[in-house]
């Protein structure tokens, strides 16, 4: 299947709000950095922060987080 990178960004922020939400490391970055930092990737930087493989496939992370 074919994504945009909108759609790439959006997973990628869910993933990092479940990931984030309880920590009380102030070193980790707010949804508004995280989504900055997302928005200055290239699709191909957004494939890669995905970190999927033949493990965990590219639709399988976007049907978790979106």
């Amino acid at each position: 299947m074919t994504y945009t990178a909108d759609q790439l960004r959006s997973a990628l922020l869910r993933e990092y709000q479940s990931y984030t939400h309880d920590s009380y490391d102030t070193d980790v970055m707010n949804d508004a950095q995280y989504r900055s930092y997302l928005q200055s990737l290239t699709f191909e930087q957004l494939i890669a922060e995905t970190d999927t493989d033949d493990t965990l496939t590219l639709d399988e992370f976007i049907s978790t987080y979106s």
